[in-house]
């Protein structure tokens, strides 16, 4: 689990190199100003200045372009934590959601078929990490493939695992999505605290999630 953001990426670059890649250039190269903010924060609302995208959190939620420091003790490696331009995150539950967004390489094609093969293909790496760091006894529940609707996004799949960690009942789920020229990351962890509405708040952030074309 610590690296599970490395990992998909890998995955990903090299699951596009293998199948999705055009013998042409289909893109210009995207040059990403990192001397602009991430974005601004207005209450609970988000709007990108780095990366075109916009989305709102619960009332009772935080956000920050900084890693909470709790983070690191749920299983999230800081180098993957790094590259996050959003945390959104429950500060009772800590239940918690990121946004990360990198531009698309000049040859990598995609359509959502190859999107929903690239999300699933992270599962198997998300399993091994959670065998070494809990032995091989933790029980991981599959959840399924889905196809996924973001606003502003031409492809989009979602995944995700449920387990019992300190018995405690936990969904992780991993987004994959690409809008032209972006590739968009979105990882979430649920942390299932009797009374709370998390996967629900969830839902409603993914649903508030914009990406704006220019």
């Amino acid at each position: 689990m610590a690296k599970i953001a490395e990992r998909l990426s890998i995955i990903i670059l090299v699951g596009l190199f293998l199948s999705g890649c055009a013998a042409v250039p289909v893109r210009e190269a995207v040059k990403v100003d990192l001397n602009l903010p991430v974005g601004k924060i207005e209450g609970n609302r988000f709007e990108g200045i780095r990366f075109p995208f916009k989305v709102e959190a619960p009332s009772s939620w935080k956000m920050t372009t900084q890693i909470p420091d709790f983070m690191e003790s749920l299983g999230y490696g800081r180098p993957g934590l790094e590259e996050t331009e959003l945390f959104i995150f429950n500060p009772l539950t800590l239940s918690n959601l990121q946004i990360d967004i990198t531009p698309a390489g000049r040859y990598s094609k995609f359509d959502q078929k190859t999107i929903e093969w690239l999300t699933n293909a992270g599962l198997g790496s998300l399993k091994q990490e959670m065998e070494e760091e809990h032995g091989k006894g933790i029980e991981i529940k599959e959840g399924p493939l889905e196809a996924l609707t973001l606003k502003g996004v031409q492809f989009a799949a979602k995944k995700y695992v449920t387990y019992t960690l300190k018995g405690v009942n936990r969904e992780q789920g991993w987004i994959y999505a690409f809008t032209e020229p972006y590739q968009i990351f979105i990882l979430y962890m649920i942390i299932d605290k009797q009374g709370s509405d998390d996967r629900e708040m969830i839902k409603k952030i993914l649903n508030s999630f914009e990406f704006i074309s220019k």
